[in-house]
């Protein structure tokens, strides 16, 4: 049983007559947690801007790309802010191939993803290595304690947390410096934050005009969508050092992390799509 079907029986008093961007990514990735009117979405999105489609593919490498850094330099322990429902590999899949000793916490307010993330880790029967909680990533320490308390994690050793293609999602009212500044303050040190960001600075005037229809179109099904400057991005990092190459354009951190050439390698601006890792001291 995969997709919506596989969800659904884990569902109750959800409200799936509105499209929601998590799941239309999920669509992008050739995934199957999605229902019609995410794809109607989805579709009326590449009509005018088929560089969100490209973005989201470029974010999805630079995600599994930042993820196996992580592993291969030693963290175990993730948790893995806004999850939503995206196609397999998911994190835990990814990390389990490389340590099998590696744990795993996955947060969203989506009650969708939050099902499916529930439905994958019952499957695997593992309580003490992976979890899932409904909750809002806004709420810092709703989110801390819920995930500390799971047991999976352990708030003195070095944790990686993910907050890959969801910042941009916020508002400019719900204060994201000061909400990426509390988890900077409750990690351990040696933890790392993993981040990346829309944004049009710098972008071809191509893919920057068709951003711009995207994000009204966005806007028009509840689902708004808010880009900020690299400088922003660098901002949010805060004291925790870079990882080289820094704040750089998807497609062009670290590719050789991954198997093949990154979704938009020769042009990466065209991503709109920045992301970089910081270490805490």
């Amino acid at each position: 049983m995969s997709g919506p079907q596989r969800v659904t029986r884990a569902l109750t008093g959800v409200d799936l007559d509105h499209a929601d961007a998590g799941r239309v990514v999920d669509y992008y990735l050739g995934g199957t947690s999605n229902w019609a009117i995410d794809r109607i979405l989805g579709d009326q999105l590449s009509d005018v801007a088929p560089s969100i489609k490209a973005g989201a593919r470029a974010g999805r490498e630079f995600f599994e790309r930042a993820l196996r850094y992580c592993l291969r330099t030693g963290y175990t322990q993730f948790l893995d802010l806004g999850s939503g429902v995206s196609t397999v590999p998911l994190v835990h899949e990814i990390a389990n191939e490389m340590d099998i000793e590696s744990r795993c916490v996955y947060v969203d307010r989506d009650p969708v993803a939050v099902a499916h993330a529930q439905v994958v880790l019952e499957e695997r029967e593992e309580p003490e290595r992976y979890d899932v909680v409904h909750e809002d990533l806004r709420n810092v320490t709703e989110v801390w304690n819920a995930a500390m308390s799971s047991g999976v994690l352990d708030s003195d050793r070095p944790i990686a947390l993910l907050m890959v293609s969801i910042l941009h999602f916020l508002a400019p009212d719900d204060e994201v410096s000061r909400v990426i500044r509390t988890y900077r303050r409750v990690l351990p040190a040696g933890s790392s934050l993993v981040m990346s960001h829309c944004t049009v600075d710098g972008a071809p005037a191509r893919e920057r005009e068709q951003f711009h229809k995207g994000m009204e179109i966005f806007a028009h099904s509840g689902n708004a969508l808010y880009t900020r400057s690299p400088e922003d991005l660098r901002s949010y990092f805060g004291d925790f050092e870079l990882v080289e190459p820094g704040v750089v354009w998807a497609p062009e951190w670290r590719p050789e992390e991954g198997p093949s050439a990154p979704v938009l390698a020769r042009r990466p601006e065209a991503s709109c799509l920045l992301g970089g890792i910081g270490i805490k001291p």
